[in-house]
């Protein structure tokens, strides 16, 4: 599965995070609630409160995990906890850093958290908007691009786009694009391609994500399902999603113009169980059905879409965070 370790690398990868995120007194009590559900939803690594572990220092870590994609892995995770420091502070960001070093891992990305910790939200809004700009081609819907479904007018609305999604309702009950519509009714969402914006074939691609892995658009459920995706496949595009996503949710230096800029959505529990289920269940999945061609499915059962890409049901479906039929 996605994230997976080598079993020799779970617990000096565990003891490293804790000695990355050991700064400014010691880790937040919002990192630790993660890095628990992390550790137990991925790994099946338990830790009790009561658990005495003993940090890893960057070249310590590095000396004992040498597997490329074992590091590989411990960065990310460790991307996560970073975002979830408030306030986020050099401190952090220089820890991360120096494990990032030790580990041989380049990651340009982390370039928003360095400017946040040191310039504030403000500064780091437009840095946040040009990343989003420069990720948001690879994740437009692959059946909506190069105009196929007609041109965007004067507006900037797309209404050769809506016309296509308002198009399935003549489809199954049953269908993947039935679904897709319930759930911009059941969201008061309007069709993407009827109002004027740049996202409108990001948001059919993205929304037909949270359809097939049953995640509903909570705060919660916006940070989950990124990490569901990079869990399928944990490639650059997916990398950069989970890191949007924890930038406008966790972080709260994402664009008004986009997002609705949310702080500490992982900050409770339940919202970091909920994390770590749905990468370990995203890992689980047979295949990446975040960039593929959702148009084309559309008219399959929701069922037969889930079962060809492995997708299998969330631990609690009934939590107000996830929709499943």
């Amino acid at each position: 599965m996605s994230l997976s370790l080598t079993p020799d690398a779970v617990e000096p990868v565990i003891a490293g995070l804790l000695g990355a995120i050991d700064v400014d007194g010691g880790p937040t009590g919002e990192q630790m609630t993660v890095l628990r559900a992390l550790a137990s939803h991925i790994w099946d690594y338990r830790m009790a409160e009561a658990d005495v572990i003993t940090p890893l220092g960057p070249d310590a870590l590095a000396a004992a995990v040498t597997d490329p994609m074992d590091r590989r892995h411990f960065h990310e995770v460790l991307v996560v906890l970073e975002a979830c420091r408030h306030p986020l502070t050099a401190a952090q960001v220089t820890s991360v850093e120096c494990y990032s070093i030790a580990l041989e891992i380049e990651d340009s990305d982390q370039s928003l958290f360095r400017a946040y910790a040191a310039a504030g939200r403000e500064r780091v809004s437009a840095d946040f908007s040009r990343f989003m700009v420069a990720n948001l081609a690879a994740r437009e819907e692959p059946g909506a691009a190069d105009g196929v479904l007609g041109d965007v007018d004067v507006s900037g609305a797309d209404p050769g786009l809506a016309a296509t999604l308002a198009s399935f309702e003549d489809l199954e009950p049953d269908s993947l694009g039935q679904a897709l519509l319930a759930f911009y009714r059941r969201h008061g969402i309007p069709l993407p391609g009827v109002q004027a914006s740049p996202m409108n074939h990001f948001f059919v691609s993205h929304d037909m994500t949270h359809v097939i892995a049953g995640i509903e658009p909570t705060a919660a459920g916006e940070v989950a399902l990124s990490a569901f995706q990079m869990a399928m496949d944990d490639n650059p595009v997916n990398r950069a999603a989970l890191l949007l996503s924890l930038a406008s949710h966790e972080t709260g230096f994402g664009s008004p113009q986009t997002f609705a800029p949310e702080e500490r959505t992982l900050d409770s529990a339940d919202a970091a169980e909920l994390l770590g289920q749905e990468m370990a269940r995203g890992g689980q999945c047979a295949a990446d059905f975040s960039l593929v061609d959702h148009l084309a499915l559309a008219p399959l059962p929701l069922a037969e879409v889930r079962r060809r890409f492995g997708v299998c049901e969330p631990e609690r479906p009934d939590d107000g965070h996830h929709h499943w039929t």
